[in-house]
């Protein structure tokens, strides 16, 4: 069975071809710039990258051309398109009304249409992912996979926010959580290569990158999560806050004369490490800067390794004790030195790093000391394969 994986942006496309068989990574790639005269794909198969500019204006042109190129005779991957026998979308934001992955219908997109205000960003490319390969692929079966699913197993008094439960009944207001679709993957795949059963497993996973969050997992399921209502919660990120004294928003809004869309875009775009160390938004930037004794560098990432170090403890209260952390995403998988920044400050709870084993970038490996109380591991996520089981298993 092959299927392929789609990650709609609001002017971008990713993609993966998944043979379900072998697991292999057919091709793969990203349409940037969708809407422009100036848009192009980066098409990657048998190893080799290839750039094309081709003008698309909306996600139709873009999934169009997106599927030539899988048949295109010079680095064809199917003969036909009719090889493809699903697509598996990643969804953001479902509410409470979607708790688990989905085959995808009319009512399912209504959900993704009535959470728009909680994903602004996400939920309206998500439908417009959808309903364009509607008009390419017609009667191609789909099946959305949430942010938001594997955290709905949160309780209660842990998700929900201490203001007016009124605004919860109104708006939805709690926390939803993200990177969930990641958080089950590493999981799961920890369990693997432990040869365990999840059930018998507490894991803290830190899903780090441009966007980071840390999950409790107790028996396979969320417990907790770092991020919120939205994902601007919880860790800083590379131009995101994360947690703040709210009175800091309204304090910063009357002295700027700012309005509520400048102020949500100062958390999202301008804070972070980056808002603090005043550097270019890239972890690698501010990192190289700390170690150069930058004053401000080293505020940020200290300030990050700290927020995370925070998270892991609380969690292991969440659960009453951990086995496992995970490190995953671009920063988790790479930055060697914030790993160990990370662990060191979790000496008290008996983790200890081997610098030796530590010192590698992206492989699947762990990195603890045999005599550490809790192992720790860097495990690669795998968003579209997981996204792609979960399509198989649906259809």
């Amino acid at each position: 069975m092959k299927i392929l994986v789609l990650n709609c942006g609001s002017s971008s496309l990713k993609y993966q071809l998944i043979n379900m068989e072998t697991e292999e990574v057919l091709a793969s790639g990203k349409y940037e710039r969708i809407g422009e005269e100036e848009a192009f794909i980066t098409h990657k198969v048998n190893g080799k990258k290839y750039e094309i500019k081709n003008p698309a204006y909306n996600h139709v042109d873009a999934i169009k051309f997106t599927l030539e190129q899988l048949t295109n005779p010079k680095y064809k991957v199917v003969d036909s398109l009719d090889e493809i026998e699903a697509i598996g979308h990643r969804l953001v934001h479902g509410g409470e009304k979607i708790k688990e992955s989905v085959v995808i219908t009319d009512e399912v997109i209504k959900v993704l249409e009535d959470c728009k205000e909680l994903a602004p960003l996400h939920n309206p490319a998500c439908v417009l992912g959808i309903n364009a390969c509607r008009e390419v692929m017609p009667g191609k079966k789909m099946v959305g996979v949430f942010d938001t699913a594997f955290h709905q197993s949160i309780p209660k008094e842990r998700y929900i926010y201490p203001i007016p439960y009124e605004y919860y009944e109104k708006y939805g207001i709690r926390k939803y959580g993200f990177h969930g679709t990641s958080h089950m993957f590493v999981s799961r795949r920890l369990a693997e290569i432990e040869n365990k059963d999840i059930k018998d497993m507490k894991i803290v996973t830190c899903h780090l990158g441009q966007g980071s969050s840390i999950c409790a997992i107790d028996g396979g399921k969320s417990v907790d999560t770092s991020m919120g209502l939205t994902p601007l919660g919880g860790i800083p990120m590379v131009t995101r806050s994360g947690d703040l004294d709210p009175s800091i928003l309204t304090f910063i809004m009357k002295k700027e004369n700012l309005t509520p869309d400048e102020m949500e875009n100062i958390l999202n775009k301008k804070s972070g490490v980056m808002g603090i160390s005043g550097l270019a938004p890239d972890f690698r930037v501010i990192e190289s800067a700390s170690n150069e004794g930058d004053e401000k560098a080293k505020i940020a990432m200290d300030n990050f390794k700290y927020s995370v170090a925070g998270y892991i403890a609380k969690y292991a209260a969440a659960m009453n004790g951990i086995d496992y952390i995970i490190f995953t995403g671009g920063v988790g998988e790479n930055q060697i030195n914030i790993r160990k920044g990370i662990c060191e400050k979790l000496e008290f709870m008996g983790v200890e790093i081997d610098e030796n084993l530590n010192n590698m970038r992206g492989e699947e490996k762990e990195i603890s000391k045999p005599t550490s109380k809790v192992k720790v591991f860097v495990v690669p996520t795998n968003e579209e394969l997981m996204i792609a089981k979960e399509t198989e298993r649906l259809i």
